[in-house]
């Protein structure tokens, strides 16, 4: 893949800002989003999608193309963003990769050979309670995949064994994994921005979100919610408080925690790539545009 840029980093650093602002001054730029949740249609204040007017003036890819009462997956991502980032090369345009889902970002810069789903054999591992027998089944069946992951993590346990049984084929097959950084032709940019101000940017981002109408679009959406759309922050919160009589201002607290824990899983995921250039985020968005086409 040989995409212009990609602008990372934790939710509130000011990721959008900065990539639209680079994709106007090249002028022949098309971003691509890497977000979990920005690809649900009608959860739009919640997710901080572009707005209307900014998609109407630079071009965004992989916003909108899931119904929230779906699941989406990372093989689905993957195989949609290649085709978006081929067809604006293809029409002599620069792809800008922009967003915070660190796998999602990983799929499309790494070009990562994404195993399939496998539901039937799925269900039979979950009902297995054993998950450090499923683990030694899977070194049984893949013994570097068992290497690489505690014996205790269900969740990474039962997706390799679910992909070794379910594509005939061991787990650690498809790569290296994620802890391999080799070089790629896309430029990684990284924004920083200090914990407490970051801290700060998210408590006053969920307040604007609530003023924009967010328990509204919630409550228009209801309860419907896939597995996946459901992990989005703040809209279980809000539903909870809807449907279960949650204080509101309990609810809004919660979803301020659990988006600044999410924050610091982030910065987590993405200081482990050595390939990243961080730039300090405090900058004004015209300053950090100059410094990242240095």
């Amino acid at each position: 893949m040989a995409s212009w840029l990609a602008v990372v980093g934790p939710t509130a650093s000011g990721k959008s800002a900065l990539a639209l602002e680079l994709a106007r001054a090249a002028g022949d730029v098309e971003l691509v989003s890497a977000d979990a949740m920005q690809v649900y249609r009608g959860m739009d204040i919640g997710t901080a999608k572009p707005s209307v007017a900014e998609r109407a003036e630079v071009p965004h890819h992989l916003i909108d193309i899931n119904e929230p009462s779906e699941d989406f997956s990372l093989a689905r991502f993957v195989e949609l963003g290649r085709a978006a980032i081929a067809d604006i090369e293809h029409r002599g345009r620069r792809a800008l990769v922009v967003g915070g889902t660190g796998l999602y970002v990983r799929g499309l810069v790494d070009e990562l050979e994404v195993p399939g789903q496998f539901p039937d054999v799925r269900a039979v591992l979950e009902a297995d309670p054993d998950t450090e027998g499923l683990h030694r089944r899977l070194a049984e069946l893949d013994p570097l995949a068992g290497s690489r992951m505690e014996p205790t993590n269900r969740r990474r346990v039962v997706r390799a064994l679910e992909v070794t049984l379910g594509a005939d084929r061991p787990f650690s097959s498809f790569g290296p994994g994620l802890d391999a950084y080799p070089p790629v032709p896309t430029r990684l940019i990284g924004l920083q921005v200090p914990l407490d101000e970051l801290d700060a940017r998210i408590a006053a981002r969920v307040d604007a979100m609530l003023e924009a109408g967010f328990l509204d679009e919630v409550r228009a959406i209801g309860g419907g919610l896939s597995r996946t759309a459901r992990q989005a922050l703040g809209y279980r919160e809000l539903l909870e408080h809807l449907e279960q009589g949650v204080p509101l201002g309990a609810a809004v607290d919660q979803i301020v925690l659990r988006t600044r824990r999410f924050a610091r899983r982030q910065l987590r995921w993405f200081r482990r790539d050595p390939r990243i250039r961080w730039l300090d985020g405090t900058l004004s968005t015209p300053q950090l545009a100059r410094f990242a086409v240095d």
